[in-house]
């Protein structure tokens, strides 16, 4: 992997992928390097309007790209259930699962579960389920989940996944990064099972300045904690444009294995793609089971 750029992505003429929160960051940057190198690119995004204007500067960056846009809201299983139903291509080869929040004030979503939670898990979860049966049917599809190493600072705890009993921002989010760790897991333990011919794999930015790490703090109205985080990513984050490389490797680099786990190289913060560590309780299949049975009855979105 040493290296790899985003020009070394494969040839994706023909294939179809979907990108979550692909309207910045490091959503923005898969999906405008997947259209560059040929693929068909839907921009699942909460904001219809930043959706099309994100299409709107793929188009200017990569003249002739195949990008479409369309609503995604993940703290709103109805809305994922629309986006689901509104799928109308005949294939899907690449599901980037890679919106996210991060170590925000408490809320809920609009199902009442725990806004991290929900929109970084369980919204993925169910729409990975529900277009399910359109990955299975596309030979050599591939599930991208975007984690991060602030999973090492908490285990979910299966007993209060929607924080109920207390709520930390950061345990919250590093629970929910956790839940993404173990989906991957038992997602590529259930295809495995049934033979199928999808890969399940996970990635993380290292520190990358993709703006998430201010919305907390500005929603919170803590302008000095902003204005703290803003200076460290000036001074130490890389950018989103090197954060997207490990999400691209996972999603396009021929060999990717089932359940890895892609990050930086250097010290796990920075550099070119690599396998990275995990903690061990992200590999532990009991624990991905009962996630699994809980995101099902919490969803109610089965896997049949």
């Amino acid at each position: 992997m040493t290296g790899w750029s985003a020009s070394a992505v494969p040839d994706q003429s023909g294939r179809t992928a979907v990108v979550t929160g692909a309207n910045g960051g490091l959503g923005y940057v898969t999906a405008r390097e997947l259209a560059r190198r040929g693929a068909r690119v839907v921009l699942a995004c909460r904001s219809e309007a930043r959706g099309r204007a994100a299409a709107g500067r793929i188009a200017v960056e990569v003249p002739g790209a195949a990008v479409e846009c369309a609503r995604l809201d993940l703290a709103d299983l109805r809305s994922v259930r629309e986006f689901a139903d509104g799928f109308r291509h005949d294939r899907l080869d690449l599901l980037v699962n890679n919106a996210g929040l991060m170590a925000l004030p408490y809320g809920t979503t609009a199902d009442g579960f725990e806004t991290q939670f929900g929109v970084n898990h369980l919204g993925h979860f169910a729409l990975t389920g529900l277009l399910a049966p359109v990955l299975l049917a596309t030979p050599g599809a591939r599930v991208v989940t975007v984690s991060s190493l602030m999973h090492a600072l908490a285990n979910i705890d299966i007993r209060d996944l929607n924080s109920e009993r207390r709520y930390h921002r950061w345990l919250a989010y590093a629970r929910s990064k956790t839940a993404n760790l173990l989906f991957t897991h038992e997602l590529a333990r259930r295809f495995a099972a049934h033979h199928a011919d999808v890969v399940a794999a996970a990635a993380h930015p290292g520190y990358a300045a993709t703006g998430l790490q201010t919305a907390g703090p500005r929603m919170a109205g803590r302008r000095t904690a902003e204005r703290i985080v803003t200076l460290g990513n000036r001074l130490f984050a890389q950018s989103a444009e090197a954060g997207a490389l490990p999400v691209l490797y996972a999603a396009t680099a021929p060999g990717v294995r089932p359940d890895s786990f892609t990050g930086p190289s250097f010290a796990m913060w920075r550099g070119a793609p690599a396998p990275s560590w995990r903690a061990p309780w992200t590999v532990d299949d009991a624990t991905g089971e009962r996630l699994w049975a809980a995101s099902e009855r919490l969803t109610g979105v089965s896997y049949a």
